[in-house]
């Protein structure tokens, strides 16, 4: 029978008969549990998101708009097949049924005075425009926008080194992992993983249960609020997927020059001035008066930072983007319904087949003892300038020449490890990857062990060494610090740390309060002055442009390099030592504290927003297993880290257990939180049954 009911944790389980039936009630489902988060995504897409927040939605909308994503949503919803068209416009109809309900739960929604949400909005594209929002900005965009800054700052010599030195960016912090039943207890494989993104509020994934009974799908997993199926990590009975970024580079940016002629604009291409697809956009705004966004797309792509605010301060050049999916109208959407129908390995690699961007890792089990790792996506061939920094639109060898084939799925033989590190599947994919200390780490926790069961995957996920920081003490040993003085008390303290990023530790603390310190003192070094200047490009791409975080995340390699250019690291050491000396010490947890994410944050409704969750200390740090991220020099606190955690047991997968940061639910009840103390200890929850425990009580 149709219907939804609930496990003890409120995680829903969605029963259907057909597959888009089940779609439409996992819509409906989605609707009653998260209404405002449907809500304002599908603002984002459409690029409306001012017209109901008022001014501080107006950077994104320019954007949005200026990205073309629904555009780009509703052309790649048309070139679906008709099966998946019809699949995923079951999911939209589903939501319009379920947001007046939905709505009348949500307290932002309510503020805003849209008690019944806007639910005759939902088009049959609008889970391809959601989809987008939260991966538009997921690929390179904002390190080239970043190392075009610095090659500008300091040409191409200096600049190129330090663009490589400074070039990871806001933190990846995923994890996958895989054993084979070699080295289980069942003799079967288990899988588990942690995906991190921006700590949202509500959660960007949601624990979901699918079944659709005439067809035989029965699936456990993380979907994304707004998009049918389950997308990164799932479990079926018989095969489970975990993924993690790839760090490949599929987006491009291209520098253009534009001219005017009469009512036309004119872009530079490989053959000469070439007309180029422009029109105003007119963004509402809340309170305010409309602003309109002259939009311009190229042959290359929809201009997202216009001529004028470009990053070199008021130049001619405008940027545009060019993405696989904007390219071929896809997003790889038909790999959804055959995921949830995959009984093997060889099933999910086929269905990825179909997967365009973002470009992930995947790990792959299943219940004949089959694991395999893939690369799922689609990646441009072209100059490998272009996967460097910003090029010119006008060289024609700068072209796209067509797409990558991606490698086959690689068996694994023991255990297998993905943490956005880079390995041989994927070097050839990317240019930045993140630094090895947690792929390392794992392998070092899980190598050449047996019996492993799920408790062991769950208790390497929330390990809390950290091989950066120990790395970084050696800077210490050797620091000219005045014996019997604070700065060489706190040295002498820190190389008595065991090097364990835990919310009690008082050396964790120091080691964070002398980190921020000389984060602050290499910031203020003359020779890095040019970074700091405006770069004149969106500011939804401020996180990848903050040089403090750049800086703070990229220590260990600028302590490397400075010296070459006439820069005392031993001094900066020492001084930073006296600056952390002064403050009070305090443990780890003390100043590292969860801090979420609200699509209400900087509006006038703020207020509505309730965080009781907010402030719990936090295990970890940014290059520990347990990344949960700061920003070193500049906060504590942690607004990055693992928005779920699990671990898929292939030989009985209702052993397997799982977690998210807050609740299954988006609206304030008894399960808006009730896992937030779970996942903050680094304890998991068992993933419903065939048998939930409450039937629907929405």
């Amino acid at each position: 029978m149709d219907g939804i009911a609930r496990d003890a944790w409120g995680v829903p389980t969605v029963r259907a008969g057909s597959l888009d039936d089940l779609a439409r009630a996992q819509g409906r489902a989605t609707a009653l549990d998260r209404a405002w988060q449907l809500e304002v995504e599908r603002w984002r897409s459409e690029a409306v998101l001012a017209a109901h927040v008022g001014a501080p939605g107006l950077a994104w909308d320019a954007f949005a708009v200026r990205a073309r994503l629904d555009d780009t949503a509703r052309r790649c919803w048309a070139a679906l097949d008709a099966a998946t068209q019809r699949w995923v416009a079951a999911y939209a109809e589903g939501v319009r049924e379920g947001l007046p309900a939905g709505a009348a739960r949500s307290p932002e929604l309510r503020a805003l005075g849209l008690p019944r949400g806007g639910s005759g909005a939902w088009r049959p594209w609008t889970p391809l425009g959601v989809f987008l929002v939260q991966h538009v900005l997921f690929g390179s965009v904002g390190t080239k926008v970043w190392r075009g800054h610095v090659l500008r700052a300091y040409g191409p010599a200096l600049g190129a080194e330090l663009a490589v030195a400074l070039g990871l960016g806001p933190p990846d912090g995923s994890n996958a992992v895989a054993v084979t039943g070699a080295r289980t207890a069942s003799g079967l494989p288990l899988l588990a993983g942690d995906p991190h993104r921006v700590l949202e509020r509500p959660g960007v994934y949601q624990q979901v249960h699918l079944v659709a009974e005439d067809e035989g799908v029965d699936v456990v997993g993380l979907a994304f609020p707004g998009v049918p199926g389950v997308a990164h990590f799932g479990h079926t009975g018989t095969v489970a997927w975990a993924v993690t970024n790839a760090m490949a580079d599929y987006q491009d940016l291209y520098r253009e020059r534009l001219r005017r002629e009469g009512g036309r604009v004119l872009a530079l291409g490989p053959e000469g001035w070439e007309p180029a697809e422009v029109g105003t956009a007119v963004l509402a705004v809340r309170d305010g008066d409309p602003v309109e966004v002259e939009v311009v797309e190229t042959a290359r792509g929809p201009v997202v930072v216009p001529a004028g605010d470009g990053p070199d301060g008021g130049g001619a050049e405008a940027l545009s983007l060019r993405t696989p999916t904007r390219v071929d109208a896809a997003l790889g959407f038909a790999a959804l319904p055959a995921l949830l129908r995959a009984r093997t390995c060889s099933d999910v690699e086929a269905a990825l087949a179909a997967w365009v961007e973002p470009v992930n890792s995947v790990l792959v089990a299943d219940t004949a003892g089959d694991v395999r790792l893939l690369v799922a996506g689609r990646v441009p061939d072209r100059d490998a300038r272009c996967a460097w920094a910003p090029v010119p639109a006008w060289e024609p060898d700068l072209a796209w020449r067509g797409t990558l084939g991606v490698p086959p799925g690689l068996p694994v033989d023991g255990l297998a490890v993905t943490a956005n590190d880079e390995r041989p599947d994927v070097a050839d994919l990317g240019t930045v990857f993140a630094p090895p200390h947690r792929a390392a780490r794992l392998h070092g926790l899980l190598a050449g062990r047996t019996g492993l069961g799920v408790d062991d995957l769950a208790a390497a996920l929330v390990d809390t060494a950290s091989g950066p920081a120990t790395a970084l003490l050696a800077h210490l040993r050797g620091a000219p610090v005045a014996p019997g003085t604070p700065a060489a008390g706190l040295r002498d303290r820190l190389l008595a740390w065991d090097g364990r990023m835990d919310a009690g530790s008082p050396g964790a603390g120091a080691f964070a309060a002398w980190r921020a310190a000389l984060v602050q003192r290499v910031a203020a070094l003359p020779l890095l002055a040019p970074l700091h200047r405006p770069t004149g490009a969106p500011d939804v791409l401020a996180p990848w442009l903050s040089p403090l975080e750049r800086i703070g995340t990229a220590l260990e390699r600028l302590l490397a390099v400075l010296p070459a250019h006439g820069v005392d690291a031993g001094a900066l050491v020492r001084d930073a030592l006296a600056d952390a000396a002064r403050a009070p010490a305090a443990p780890w947890g003390a100043a590292h504290r969860l801090r979420t994410v609200h699509g209400l944050d900087g509006t006038a409704w703020e207020a509505a927003v309730d965080r009781p969750a907010d402030g719990t200390p936090l295990h970890g740090d940014v290059d520990c297993v347990l990344a949960t991220a700061s920003v070193p020099g500049l906060t504590d606190l942690c607004l990055r880290g693992p928005v779920a955690r699990y671990v898929w047991d292939l030989a009985d997968r209702d052993a397997s257990r799982w977690v998210v940061p807050l609740g299954a639910d988006g609206a304030p009840g008894p399960h808006a939180e009730d896992q937030a103390p779970l996942w903050a200890r680094g304890e998991l929850v068992p993933v419903p049954t065939d048998a939930p425990e409450h039937q629907e009580d929405r």
